[in-house]
C-alpha cells in the first residue's frame, strides 16, 4: 500500500489543480462566441465548484474529519461558558478596592476550539490559492492590449485613424453612419427600396442606417431566407426597433442599399470586403468606382464582446 498523502503534499497538488483549472477555464472563455458564452460560463462555474468541494473533502480526510459538517461543540461550549458565567455572578454593595483582584474560575476560561482552528487553516489555504491565481493572471498576456497594438499597426499601414464608437448594440450601424457622413456619401440610401420607411429628424445617424438595412432585407427576403435565426419579419423588427447587434447579413444589406464597398479590418490584417451583388448595380464595371467605407472589428477591446469602430482617412 502507498503511504498516505501528507497535508503539505496535498496542498501542493491542490495548488497545481487550481492553476490547471484556471488555464482551462480561461481558454474556454476566450474561445466562446456570443451564442455559447452563457453555457461556457456555467460549465466553468461547475468545474470550479466541483474542484473546490473535492479539495475540501480531501483536506478534511487528512485532518481526520469524517464529515463536511462542522462539529457543534463550539456552539455548545459557548452556551455552557455563558451559563456558568451567569451562575458565578455575585452582586454586592461593597465598594471595589484597588487591592482586590478577580481570579477567573476554570468554567470562565474559554476553551480552544479545534473547529475554528481548522476553519482558519482552510481560509488561509484558499487565500494562498487566490493570491497565486491573481499573480499568474497578472503575468498572462492581456488580449485587449495585444489586439489594440496589432490594430494600431494595421491602421498605420493603411493611412487610417481610429474613431471610437460607443460600445452598445448600435455600434455597427453607428460606425457605418460615421463613415457615410465623413466620406461624403450621405445617409440616404442610393438604391430605391420598395415600401421603405422614411426616416429623418431624430432618426438620423445610426437609426437611419438601421432602417435602411431593415427595409432592404424586407424588399429582398428571398436573398436572406434561411440565414437568420428568427423568421424574416421578426428579424426585420429587431433591426428597426431594438438594440440587436448587427453582423455580416446586415452589412450585406447596407452595401446593397447604399451602393458602397464595406471593408472590415481585423487586428491580424485580414480584411473582409462586402460589395453589392451584381443585380444591385446597373453595370458591373461601376464596382470600381463605388464609395468605400472602412470599419474596424474588435473582439477583446470592449466589455460587451464583439465591437465595430469607424476607421477614418488620415
Amino acid at each position: 500500500m502507498s503511504e498516505p498523502e501528507t497535508l503539505d503534499a496535498l496542498q501542493t497538488r491542490h495548488r497545481k489543480e487550481q492553476r490547471d483549472l484556471i488555464a482551462r477555464t480561461t481558454q474556454k472563455k476566450k474561445g466562446a462566441s456570443k451564442k455559447t458564452r452563457k453555457g461556457v460560463n456555467e460549465e466553468c462555474e461547475r468545474l470550479e465548484r466541483e474542484l473546490k468541494e473535492r479539495q475540501e473533502r480531501e483536506v478534511a480526510e487528512v485532518n481526520g474529519e469524517t464529515s463536511t459538517q462542522e462539529p457543534e461543540e463550539s456552539d455548545s461550549d459557548e452556551h455552557e461558558d455563558v451559563a456558568n458565567g451567569v451562575a458565578n455572578l455575585h452582586i454586592t454593595n461593597t465598594t471595589p478596592s484597588s487591592s482586590s483582584t478577580t481570579t477567573p474560575t476554570p468554567s470562565q476560561t474559554k476553551k480552544p476550539h479545534r473547529a475554528k482552528t481548522r476553519l482558519a487553516a482552510r481560509a488561509a489555504h484558499r487565500a494562498t490559492l487566490i493570491a497565486t491565481a491573481e499573480a499568474e493572471a497578472l503575468n498572462a498576456p492581456n488580449p485587449r492590449a495585444t489586439e489594440r497594438t496589432a490594430m494600431s499597426t494595421q491602421l498605420q499601414n493603411r493611412a487610417l485613424t481610429l474613431h471610437e464608437i460607443r460600445a452598445d448594440g448600435h455600434c455597427m450601424y453607428a460606425a457605418v453612419a460615421d463613415q457615410l457622413v465623413t466620406r461624403g456619401l450621405g445617409l440616404e440610401p442610393k438604391i430605391r427600396l420598395e415600401e421603405r420607411d422614411s426616416v429623418g429628424g431624430e432618426e438620423e445617424g445610426f437609426r437611419t442606417v438601421r432602417h435602411a438595412a431593415a427595409s432592404y432585407i424586407e424588399a429582398h427576403p428571398q436573398d436572406y431566407q434561411g440565414f437568420t435565426e428568427d423568421p424574416i419579419p421578426e428579424h426585420i423588427r429587431k433591426i428597426r426597433e431594438t438594440g440587436e447587434w448587427g453582423g455580416h447579413i446586415e452589412l450585406q444589406a447596407l452595401a446593397a442599399a447604399y451602393g458602397v464597398r464595406i471593408c472590415v479590418l481585423h487586428s491580424d490584417g485580414r480584411v473582409d470586403t462586402i460589395v453589392p451583388s451584381a443585380g444591385d448595380q446597373e453595370d458591373k464595371e461601376k464596382d470600381r468606382d463605388i464609395g468605400e467605407v472602412w470599419l474596424g472589428y474588435f473582439r477583446h477591446s470592449h466589455g460587451l464582446g464583439e465591437h465595430y469602430n469607424s476607421l477614418r482617412k488620415i
